[in-house]
């Protein structure tokens, strides 16, 4: 835990990881609480009335998980699904998993069966431990029930493993291929740390209480919420919203007490929208995407307190951050590099320059994943020299982050990353699309919808019909977030001439659909 420090200089001068050689997440977000404090609230739940779930009952549920995981033949090593949403069981799964140095993999309930299974199938992942609703998602998976089983009462003894060891397979979307998993170790936790912990505020102070509307599949869910939570000893609670409502989340606040939330932009922009103000938090922190200067000046009127911005990705996160008790926000950047990582911007020749760029992390920061999962070319293709490339482009405003925009075209809309090709994959499957180009277009609560320019096969007419028809093929087939909300039909596509589809293009025409590119 951070040290409250007087300037972010102190802070930052001199910091180093300190990693143990024995080192293992579930020992540090439940065994090593449960041994000095047995009593003390993990997990508020509120999913079903509200039940305050202990340490020691958190260890109980994860050891008796782990003896039934291991029962069924999971060893150290073996991948093993999370399909579930915010609730006490997914919190014991991964602490299970982990108990046993197997392999966690968080995965959505938005995802429908294709976008799941590929996922499933990539990892080679044979047990998925979810509920009734996730087990409807699956196609002859094993499916294990925690809820339903009779657990052992027995004390489990967490596998011995260390900074390095894989944990935890994360899938992130990129824009060519198949979603990649990010392989991270044992110390990833601890990498996040540091980059909770400012945004809060110096997190952990009396009375603080956590919680987010983002699912715990999602990194920004299970790493910058539930597992610092845990690991910190603050409070986190478990409240499903299937979909973001503005009242739903106001008494949620209010019935657990939160004092210290991460909103993703939509979910602030929808309380904008709903004129709404939520009195009694004392941080409120955003990432995913930038923040300008009119949404913050709205937050210290909605929250009383400055929103802090952080910065980061699945393959290394929480790299950059504000912290409005050590510095002053500069509206329009991300803030300044957090403790323990190096960030650069890099010049074409790969060299650390003033100018815009691309944005890179260090080799060393605690939060960077171990590989690309099975894909070693992908891996390599990540980095550049000592310096892993976000994709990102970025230049240093002093020594504030300035976020330019992203040099693929992954698109952001609503704070989930969506990998165009995968939109457009599934798309070609529908015997009326002859050709395909799904880009991002701009949205002003979104910041990005999912625009596909559709090729109809000869003798196929596009209407608003088949538009509509195409929507449901993607929805019932992907995450229910990546189908197109617009479907745009044309001739023919822009082309290079080795038959590549030329994105700048497209985006260019969304963006003028919207008035963007005037």
């Amino acid at each position: 835990m951070l040290e409250q420090a007087a300037s972010y200089e102190a802070l930052s001068d001199g910091f180093q990881w300190n990693l143990p050689a024995r080192l293992n997440m579930a020992a540090q977000v439940c065994d090593d609480w449960a041994a000095r404090d047995p009593d003390r609230v993990a997990i508020i739940d509120l999913t079903d009335g509200r039940r305050d779930v202990s340490y020691a009952e958190l260890r109980r549920l994860s050891d008796g998980l782990a003896h039934a995981l291991v029962a069924r033949g999971v060893k150290r090593g073996d991948r093993v699904g999370v399909l579930r949403s915010q609730g006490v069981w997914t919190a014991a799964a991964h602490i299970a998993i982990w108990k046993i140095g197997a392999i966690s993999i968080p995965l959505f309930k938005l995802f429908m069966r294709d976008a799941l299974l590929s996922r499933v199938a990539d990892a080679g992942a044979d047990l998925i431990i979810t509920d009734t609703q996730g087990a409807a998602l699956l196609d002859g998976q094993t499916a294990l029930f925690p809820e339903d089983m009779d657990l052992s009462d027995a004390p489990f003894e967490t596998a011995e493993t260390g900074p390095e060891t894989p944990a935890v397979l994360i899938y992130t979307s990129g824009t060519t291929g198949s979603a990649k998993g990010a392989l991270h170790g044992h110390r990833v936790l601890t990498g996040h740390l540091p980059g909770v912990e400012l945004p809060h505020d110096f997190l952990g102070q009396e009375g603080d209480c956590l919680w987010t509307p983002a699912d715990w599949a999602w990194i920004g869910g299970l790493f910058n919420i539930l597992m610092p939570g845990l690991a910190l000893g603050v409070p986190v609670v478990a409240a499903r919203m299937t979909k973001f409502n503005v009242e739903e989340c106001s008494a949620i606040i209010r019935e657990a007490s939160v004092r210290n939330i991460f909103f993703p932009p939509t979910a602030l922009r929808m309380l904008k929208a709903a004129d709404a103000t939520i009195d009694g938090l004392r941080t409120v922190a955003s990432g995913g995407e930038p923040l300008g200067a009119e949404m913050l000046d709205w937050g210290r009127g909605a929250f009383g307190l400055t929103i802090n911005e952080f910065y980061g990705q699945t393959e290394c996160n929480l790299v950059a951050c504000s912290s409005q008790t050590l510095f002053d926000p500069k509206p329009g950047c991300i803030g300044r590099v957090v403790p323990g990582h190096e960030v650069a911007v890099l010049d074409v020749e790969g060299r650390p320059t003033e100018g815009e760029g691309d944005v890179a992390v260090k080799r060393g920061s605690a939060s960077m994943m171990l590989e690309y999962w099975n894909r070693p070319e992908q891996t390599a293709e990540k980095f550049k020299g000592d310096w892993m490339l976000t994709g990102d482009r970025g230049i240093w405003e002093g020594e504030y982050l300035r976020f330019v925009g992203r040099e693929d075209d992954v698109i952001t809309s609503a704070g989930y990353r969506i990998g165009p090709a995968e939109v457009e994959d599934c798309l070609l499957q529908h015997p009326a699309v002859g050709t395909v180009g799904v880009v991002g277009k701009p949205d002003a609560l979104r910041t990005e919808v999912v625009k596909a320019y559709v090729v109809t096969k000869p003798g196929v007419e596009p209407s608003g019909d088949l538009a509509t028809a195409l929507q449901d093929f993607v929805k019932e087939r992907l995450a229910r977030y990546s189908y197109p909300r617009e479907i745009g039909f044309l001739d023919a596509l822009p082309m290079t001439v080795t038959g590549k589809v030329i994105r700048r293009e497209l985006k260019a025409m969304a963006a003028a659909e919207t008035g963007a590119g005037q």
